[in-house]
């Protein structure tokens, strides 16, 4: 493969610190989880955004979340028609195979999928309305959640409420795969709603009877 090249030196550097460090540290614990498999008690998705940083919210170690990670941490809907569904295909291993006993859906503030959907929704993104654009054709997903909120009259508030939408439209998704709903309604499963403010801190919790995100 030509296009390939030497991974940048800083991150050798990193590496290499790890290695003498944390990794010679846990040396017997990181030969467990090689040999013993991965056992996780959670799912989480979650936005690919740089800023979001599962592990370090929930102070999790290695083999404790199954995380998939793709923009605005969307759930598509179930549709077998035999293309390539990445996020479908981690849930369906998630839950089938390693049957995990939580699902959680984690969206953030200031998400950059959240306020693209926003705006080519509102005309003002019309590249991504172009059949050829990845992104667009992604967040087609949460253009549901967009109808819910478009009357919102102040801007920022709309797009915030678009970005909670991104994890109510996901756990609505969640529930049209015939594997998900068997194990939510035979109580081997429970989904969780997140949304996470970045700058603050705060993390809030959909509550499905209401219809809110409440602070944790």
């Amino acid at each position: 493969m030509d296009h390939a090249r030497p991974l940048p030196a800083y991150l050798v550097q990193r590496y290499h610190g790890w290695r003498a460090t944390t990794y010679s540290e846990n040396k017997a614990w990181y030969r467990r989880l090689a040999s013993g498999g991965q056992h996780p008690r959670a799912m989480v998705i979650s936005c690919c955004d740089s800023r979001v940083h599962v592990t370090s919210i929930f102070g999790a170690d290695q083999g404790e979340f199954f995380i998939h990670r793709n923009i605005a941490n969307l759930v598509p809907p179930c549709n077998p028609d035999g293309e390539y569904h990445g996020t479908s295909a981690a849930v369906e291993f998630a839950v089938t195979s390693l049957k995990v006993a939580h699902l959680i859906v984690l969206g953030h503030s200031n998400c950059g999928g959240v306020n693209g959907c926003h705006d080519m929704c509102s005309g003002l993104a019309p590249e991504l309305e172009e059949r050829s654009s990845f992104v667009g054709r992604w967040m087609d997903i949460l253009r549901p959640g967009y109808e819910r909120v478009k009357d919102i009259a102040d801007e920022a508030e709309r797009r915030h409420a678009l970005e909670r939408q991104a994890v109510v439209i996901s756990l609505e998704n969640l529930m049209t795969f015939p594997f998900v709903r068997d194990a939510v309604e035979g109580e081997n499963l429970t989904l969780h709603g997140l949304w996470t403010d970045i700058g603050e801190g705060g993390l809030q919790q959909y509550e499905p009877a209401t219809g809110d995100f409440v602070s944790l």
